[in-house]
């Protein structure tokens, strides 16, 4: 199980008191009446790894083409990026973005009968993930009814893409309607490809689903009291920047900068424009960069620490001094294990005495379990945000008006 600390005080008068009350029962109706349904999938989704077991008919590819973007590819990637040097999978190949050059070299990388394709859109008609779909059936020959068994559509029932899935009998997964993109991961969207890969997803939505019912039981103070403090403090602090302690959670720290920035920056119903900005950093590489700005620049940031607290990884540095280099001598014989980690420990007692507001996750090993869990707790914690902000923590209209523009554009 992961560990959540809090290093900063929260008010305990009676408004704090109400706030806190009033966002924990409105995010258990959210659950109750289906408005939005992530709540349910650590459950749900068991159905989907039982189903792809069952059928077992893909054992034969050794790579996974996955054509997607944003919610449909970020927290699949983040689970994929963590967990990858662990574990002897199949390579997953992320389609993503319309960069031409990327994309001509990704494509010649793979061999069209040792590859698998997946094509995710919620909507079923998102012009990169399409636009780039076009581009593999041309690149790899594809003939759709042929080699239909080699695609796998994943999209909303009854969508553009489940009815061209339909139309050349191509297997296709639902995503759940009350289930948006950025909160999709453990649904169809992340278990199927990562199922196939040969990820245990079964653990990935027992440590997601563990933390939902805790919350919901237990009411789990770390995130009502983290998300109280953001909510009432954000006009001073206006940036929440997450300094996770591992390359591995590199592509994480995207994933939560989607969930966090298309979820929370919105509109009120008084009209303001609401929402602390999310930054995603990686200790200690941008230590030697960002943690300046922190320390010694506007005190507008809180800042979330997060560790892996045993990599199970006994690689040391060597007992050997260098003429010159005598000074770095004093961590000879440590584990890098434990120098990542000390380092951790001093920069956020360093930004601690600075008086900057600083919560600290802990995830025990790199385990399916330990990212499930940490992707509910992001997921719970922007929902308790979005209610004491009083907004639809669940739409995303400020992106619509760059895809109508981008339409007239071809069209004149």
């Amino acid at each position: 199980m992961n560990q959540y600390k809090l290093y900063y005080l929260l008010h305990t008068d009676e408004v704090t008191k109400n706030l806190i009350a009033n966002a924990y029962n409105a995010v258990l109706h959210e659950r109750e009446n289906g408005i939005s349904g992530y709540f349910d999938l650590p459950s749900e989704s068991k159905l989907i790894i039982e189903e792809l077991q069952k059928e077992n008919e893909y054992e034969q590819y050794e790579d996974i083409a996955l054509i997607g973007i944003g919610g449909s590819s970020l927290g699949t990637k983040a689970v994929d990026s963590f967990l990858r040097l662990k574990r002897d999978v199949k390579r997953i190949h992320f389609l993503e973005n319309p960069d031409p050059v990327h994309l001509r070299a990704t494509l010649d990388r793979l061999k069209k009968e040792k590859t698998l394709f997946i094509v995710v859109s919620k909507s079923g008609s998102t012009i990169e993930t399409i636009s780039i779909f076009k581009a593999v059936i041309k690149h790899f020959g594809l003939q759709l009814q042929k080699d239909a068994k080699q695609i796998i559509a994943i999209t909303d029932v009854d969508s553009a893409l489940h009815k061209f899935a339909q139309e050349y009998g191509i297997k296709s997964f639902a995503i759940p309607q009350n289930v948006g993109g950025r909160f999709s991961v453990l649904s169809a969207v992340g278990i199927v490809p990562l199922t196939i890969a040969g990820y245990d997803t079964s653990k990935l939505l027992q440590g997601a689903g563990n933390l939902i019912e805790r919350f919901f039981a237990l009411q789990e103070e770390h995130i009502l009291q983290k998300a109280a403090f953001i909510y009432q403090n954000w006009l001073q602090y206006r940036m929440n920047v997450l300094f996770a302690y591992a390359d591995e959670l590199e592509d994480f720290g995207k994933w939560y900068v989607q969930l966090w920035g298309e979820s929370l920056g919105k509109i009120d119903r008084s009209n303001e424009h609401v929402g602390p900005s999310p930054i995603a950093h990686i200790g200690s590489i941008d230590q030697h960069s960002f943690l300046q700005l922190i320390m010694e620049g506007p005190r507008d940031k809180t800042v979330t620490f997060l560790n892996i607290d045993d990599f199970q990884e006994p690689l040391a540095i060597p007992d050997i001094s260098l003429p010159y280099l005598e000074k770095t001598d004093f961590v000879n014989g440590t584990s890098f294990n434990r120098l990542i980690n000390e380092e951790c420990e001093a920069t956020m007692q360093s930004v601690m005495k600075q008086n900057i507001p600083v919560d600290r996750i802990i995830m025990p090993f790199m385990d399916e379990e330990a990212i499930g869990e940490l992707i509910a707790y992001y997921e719970l914690l922007t929902s308790v945000i979005g209610q004491m902000f009083g907004i639809d923590t669940y739409n995303q209209p400020g992106v619509e008006l760059g895809k109508k523009i981008l339409k007239t554009r071809f069209k004149s």
